[in-house]
């Protein structure tokens, strides 16, 4: 395959030398009849295709990945139609069946009149950088998952619960679904911390958060660790009734544990104190007033003895 010469519009050699001595692949298409004029040599130790294989555009896009081939086809013929230099990124097939990502940097040669004559361009194998980019878009997706998590308990943290909450009021005031939440808090827990110490005491709420994540258990409720001693539940599309028997089994299944607690006043073991509220949002209607309200019933719960729940007639 010849056509060096015309790509650089040169007779010497020493321009021969140099594109075959690149990582980058030069390559050449003749517009009018769409066939290769050029492709430097490096294409076959990289793709494992023949050098002499690459008769035209349509072996170019049959050697596209199958999920890349339409959006960059299509998007290569428009942007040269239009006469705009332009690049590319997709996987190339290579004659074992693998791929490697290449990133093609095209430009659009024009003759006297102004109408397309030729696409010159380079083919740059940049899968490295793929996979540093997929390794740290992992990252990011692990660091943005830890920002929203409880590093003590594994529940959620405070910021993921007023993230959840804004999007679950404001999808059960489009749908009119109810949406409910439990606040939870363990009595006399710092009681338990003084007497039991703080790695004691950090064991305790990692129990009694995996104890309510099973407690819960259903697509879309959410656990989440409140502040201090306190846990909340969040419940979409949950009623009252519902609500309140999930309030019942967290409550049961956190006295099953029989964690000895002896400075308690009520119990001999850990016990737990809980506001139940269940609300149908209006478009209008804050959030936040009726976090206040639970956490009211939850305040009733302990000045009513603890170790109950109240929950919104």
């Amino acid at each position: 395959m010849s056509g060096v010469d015309d790509l650089l519009d040169s007779n010497s050699a020493v321009y021969r030398t140099l594109l075959e001595s690149t990582l980058a692949i030069p390559w050449k298409i003749d517009w009018a009849t769409m066939k290769f004029a050029y492709i430097g040599p490096q294409i076959e130790p990289l793709l494992g295709w023949e050098r002499d294989s690459w008769i035209s555009a349509d072996d170019w896009a049959t050697r596209i990945h199958a999920d890349d081939r339409e959006h960059v086809v299509n998007f290569c013929i428009s942007q040269s139609k239009a006469g705009v230099d332009h690049e590319a990124d997709y996987r190339a097939l290579t004659r074992d069946n693998g791929y490697v990502w290449i990133r093609d940097v095209v430009h659009v040669v024009r003759d006297d009149k102004g109408e397309v004559e030729a696409l010159v361009g380079f083919m740059f194998d940049i899968s490295e950088r793929k996979k540093t980019e997929a390794r740290l878009l992992s990252l990011q997706k692990e660091l943005e998952a830890l920002s929203f998590k409880d590093g003590l308990t594994g529940a959620a943290n405070r910021r993921m619960f007023d993230a959840r909450l804004d999007q679950e009021w404001k999808n059960a005031a489009r749908s009119g679904q109810p949406l409910s939440v439990i606040l939870l808090d363990i009595d006399y827990f710092k009681q338990y911390n003084d007497f039991y110490g703080h790695i004691r005491a950090d064991e305790r709420l990692t129990q009694v958060a995996q104890t309510l994540m099973l407690a819960t258990g259903r697509p879309g409720d959410l656990v989440a660790r409140f502040g201090g001693e306190e846990f909340v539940l969040l419940l979409p599309e949950t009623g009252a009734a519902t609500a309140r028997e999930i309030a019942e089994c967290c409550q049961r299944m956190i006295g099953n544990m029989g964690i000895p607690h002896e400075k308690s006043p009520i119990s001999p073991s850990l016990t737990v104190s809980m506001g139940v509220g269940t609300a149908t949002p209006l478009a209008q209607t804050d959030a936040m007033d009726f976090m206040h309200s639970v956490d009211q019933l939850l305040y009733a719960a302990k000045q009513n003895g603890r170790n109950r729940i109240e929950a919104m007639p």
